[in-house]
């Protein structure tokens, strides 16, 4: 598997990343344990999760997917191995209705809560050190999430921490060993290049990679944020690259495939808008008039963007992860990337 560099850091990362987030909801422990055992051995360094995790969020299964994992390290002996990522949740109104059970509801990325989040993650996941602690999203209104236009907040949360006081956390926790590098989750290119700046104003690590949405259905990645990471080296770490599992096909023609996740889940139809099946209708018909799979098509595209540093990946079952990892070294050819440009081009972006 193709290695990339996270940001600055020397810390090297494979071209493909496993996704948790559904690790102790859609999945077993055992059958989490199958997907971890599947990555591995397929070369898969990245285990990207969560202190939210799994989705959708509740209180019941609030930080399971850390503890699934914590336990199948301790029984496989295998930390050194991996790339350990995790995030903590921002303030609850971005998260459009997350219930207070998350330290009171009280999650602004202040010093103390940043602390308490860090060390709850060490001993879910039984290590010392998390490799990429992410902030899972900015601490102030943004057009996230599904949302297209940003609304000029008239009275923004006084109790909004900035960002000054979340980096310098961060940059002293690096000091201290218990993180070794950190990255943004859902940010804009105005919170990327805050940070950077702040950064380099105080002299303190920047951050190296940003996890943002990004598939055929949502390139908006590119209008901004693409130049920033080229130029200041903070690659992609794309999640939903199959858009919740939309750009298999296995969703058109009202199809609800047993324990999907837009089947179990209404709540997520970010992805099954009518312009969202329409280019998804296109892009399957043109991975089969190439003799593709549309999944692998859809994850070689994201994979090979010249910013993208690690795809993540979600899968329900060993067997759809086995196909995704399989196409590691798909290349497309330059019909297929013209074609894809061509129905983007006439449906832009249905789902930023």
């Amino acid at each position: 598997m193709k290695m990339n560099t996270l940001g600055k850091s020397g810390i090297e990362v494979g071209c493909l990343g496993l996704g948790t987030m559904t690790f102790g909801e859609q999945n077993t422990q055992e059958e989490a344990f199958a997907q971890m055992d599947c990555a591995l051995a397929a070369g898969v360094n990245l285990f990207d999760t969560a202190e939210m995790y799994p989705v959708p969020p509740k209180e019941k299964t609030f930080t399971k997917s850390e503890k699934i994992i914590g336990k199948w390290m301790k029984q496989r002996k295998c930390r050194e191995r991996l790339v350990l990522a995790t995030k903590i949740v921002g303030p609850t109104s971005a998260s459009r209705g997350m219930s207070g059970y998350i330290r009171d509801g009280i999650n602004h990325l202040t010093n103390e809560n940043i602390n308490k989040a860090l060390e709850g993650s060490l001993g879910r996941l039984g290590t010392d050190t998390i490799d990429l602690y992410q902030i899972h999203w900015p601490d102030r209104d943004v057009n996230i999430f599904g949302q297209r236009e940003f609304t000029y907040p008239q009275d923004e949360d006084i109790e909004n921490v900035e960002i000054s006081e979340t980096l310098e956390t961060l940059e002293k926790l690096r000091q201290a060993g218990k993180i070794r590098a950190f990255g943004i989750s859902n940010e804009t290119p105005w919170g990327v290049m805050h940070y950077l700046s702040l950064a380099e104003k105080n002299d303190w690590e920047r951050v190296v990679s940003i996890q943002n949405s990004y598939n055929l259905l949502n390139r908006s990645f590119e209008s901004g944020l693409a130049e920033i990471t080229f130029r200041e080296s903070v690659g992609l770490l794309a999640y939903s690259p199959l858009a919740f599992g939309t750009l298999t096909g296995k969703y058109l023609d009202g199809l609800k495939p047993a324990r999907a996740r837009l089947t179990l889940y209404s709540r997520f139809q970010r992805y099954q808008t009518k312009n969202a099946l329409k280019a998804t209708r296109e892009y399957v018909r043109l991975a089969r008039e190439f003799a593709l799979d549309p999944a692998q098509m859809a994850l070689a595209f994201v994979r090979t963007r010249s910013f993208t540093t690690s795809v993540i990946l979600g899968a329900t079952t060993v067997k759809q992860l086995e196909s995704n990892l399989a196409g590691a070294e798909l290349e497309l050819s330059s019909e297929v990337l013209y074609a894809i440009d061509e129905i983007h081009n006439r449906i832009p972006n249905p789902c930023p």
